[in-house]
């Protein structure tokens, strides 16, 4: 399979970035790049430290707005001007700091700043939460992705590695209705804690979720990634299938070898 192969999914793409160009002063940090993320499969954005990826997941969650380029969410071009707009698009990203409130429960993070509340027509200051509903469907998300915690109102702080790691992970497959980007997640992480995360993120792909991983441990991308691109120096270098055999020439296309 060469590199230079644009790999076609059997699913439709949620996600479609054509011809994104971000600029920072003299720096080019992305060179006319296309990528497709479809329901259903986890596609692989690998690349050295500085070849694109943070910047390109940054537009398609709204930290940056691309210079030159069009993203279109299920084939609709989409203006995604803010992380805001990313969220109310239904797109989702999970840093590797995991943005999470360590004095919070799980159910307090997942709806922190989302909060439901009633009644409708008061001021958001004046009105109750729904506690109970906030807590209800957060258990349900994290029993569906059998995610186990300790204790399901202890502080995010009283947690493992992996349990933050899942609960981040969890809180985005609430409100990711199109896509969720995860950016190193099992990063500091040791072997059973990974494996659990690992496990998430295939069931977030059975589910039918499209999901973006930014990883360099090649053997969570063979296990998996349906696709992989590579990005270097700001350019997409290739696009492979990420299986055991291709494993070397994904390396090598890493490198610039």
């Amino acid at each position: 399979m060469s590199g230079s192969m644009e790999l076609k999914s059997s699913s439709a793409p949620v996600l479609t970035v054509q011809h994104a160009t971000k600029r920072f002063g003299p720096v080019l940090a992305l060179d006319d790049v296309d990528i497709q993320a479809c329901a259903g499969e986890v596609l692989a954005l690998l690349g050295d430290n500085g070849a694109g990826k943070s910047t390109m997941i940054k537009c398609i969650s709204g930290v940056h707005q691309l210079d030159e380029g069009e993203i279109c969410l299920n084939g609709v071009p989409t203006a995604i001007r803010s992380p805001g707009n990313a969220r109310e698009a239904g797109i989702e990203t999970v840093y590797q700091d995991l943005a999470l409130f360590d004095n919070l429960t799980p159910s307090q993070n997942f709806y922190a700043g989302r909060e439901l509340s009633y009644p409708a027509w008061l001021p958001l200051g004046l009105r109750f939460m729904k506690s109970r509903e906030m807590e209800r469907v957060t258990a349900e998300v994290l029993n569906r992705l059998r995610v186990i915690l300790p204790k399901p109102d202890a502080t995010v702080a009283l947690m493992s590695g992996g349990q933050r790691q899942a609960v981040a992970v969890a809180r985005a497959t609430v409100f990711a209705r199109k896509l969720v980007i995860l950016d190193e997640p099992t990063a500091a992480l040791g072997l059973r804690e990974a494996r659990k995360v690992l496990d998430l993120i295939a069931q977030l792909r059975d589910e039918g979720n499209a999901v973006i991983l930014i990883t360099h441990n090649m053997e969570h991308v063979t296990e998996l990634a349906s696709r992989a691109i590579v990005l270097r120096q700001g350019r997409k270098v290739g696009e492979l299938l990420p299986t055991k055999e291709n494993q070397q020439e994904l390396v090598s296309m890493i490198v610039g070898a």
